[in-house]
């Protein structure tokens, strides 16, 4: 849950570099979130607010989605005009860090990143 709290917030930071940690469990409590919200919708439940709380939820996530997918591709040393590229942005994603600080900053492995991510929420 770090790792998503940490992408919100870097809500508008479209520098820099994200783990592909950070990028898939984001990614993966988006979906987990998403995918409830939906359960909801389509349920029993009252359709007509929780598609209103969907449709916030998408929008409120709308930029740190984007920034996040550019800091990954940033990660592995291309543009973040790559996260456009369809098949090949989820090569990039799923693709290990450069090892070296590159145009970008530096690497986001072993820098204490870690520490950080376990002080979030507890502030």
């Amino acid at each position: 849950m770090n790792w998503y709290l940490k992408v919100l917030k870097d809500l508008t930071d479209f520098t820099g570099r994200s783990r592909r940690k950070e990028y898939w469990m984001f990614t993966l409590i988006n979906f987990v979130i998403n995918s409830m919200l939906s359960l909801i919708m389509h349920g029993t439940i009252i359709s007509e607010e929780t598609s209103i709380i969907e449709v916030g939820y998408a929008i409120v996530l709308f930029v740190p989605s984007i920034a996040v997918a550019i800091r990954r591709m940033h990660d592995v040393g291309k543009s973040g005009w790559y996260a456009l590229i369809p098949i090949y942005n989820l090569i990039l994603a799923c693709t290990d860090s450069e090892p070296k600080s590159n145009k970008w900053g530096e690497t986001p492995k072993g820098s204490g990143n870690d520490d950080e991510i376990n002080s979030i929420g507890r502030e």
